[in-house]
């Protein structure tokens, strides 16, 4: 009789204790902020910090734009690779880290000639997709007439046979 409320309570104290951890952690990382970082506000602005007071925060969102925001309002500190992507469009230089794999794997299989000289015998021969050229198709009108006859329903006065 005792088990589901004792069950209730302790899953009621995992999740206080979880939402607990994390609002911990948001205050850290908004106490850890420093002038110069680039910061993502709870309503999606991203700006760089300018000046950190003691419960507010001096945000440089543009030329000659600052904002003053309450450190609460900070969403997410964002790394340097990030808000350069995310802000002036600058993608981080993958080619200095490590090598890039090509995206098709021929280049892995083939050298550039057996795949120059595959190309160029594909080339040669036309492909048959197994349709009919208009030029295949019977000359005789007869057959042309009774196609479309069939495919249009016939008009009557009216009377028909079945009722």
């Amino acid at each position: 009789m005792l088990l589901p409320f004792i069950v209730l309570i302790g899953a009621m104290f995992l999740m206080t204790r979880s939402a607990k951890r994390k609002q911990q952690q948001a205050a850290a990382m908004r106490n850890e902020l420093q002038p110069g970082s680039g910061v993502r506000t709870i309503g999606g602005m991203y700006a760089t910090v300018k000046e950190v007071n003691e419960d507010t925060v001096l945000l440089d969102a543009g030329p000659g734009v600052e904002l003053l925001f309450g450190k609460n309002a900070i969403g997410s500190v964002l790394s340097d690779d990030e808000y350069n992507r995310i802000v002036h469009g600058i993608e981080h230089d993958l080619k200095s880290d490590t090598d890039v794999v090509p995206d098709d794997a021929s280049s892995l299989t083939e050298s550039d000639d057996s795949a120059d000289e595959a190309a160029a015998a594909s080339d040669d021969k036309p492909v048959d997709l197994g349709k009919k050229d208009a030029t295949e198709e019977p000359a005789d009108d007869t057959t042309a007439a009774e196609a479309t006859s069939d495919a249009e329903p016939k008009k009557t006065d009216g009377d028909s046979e079945a009722k």
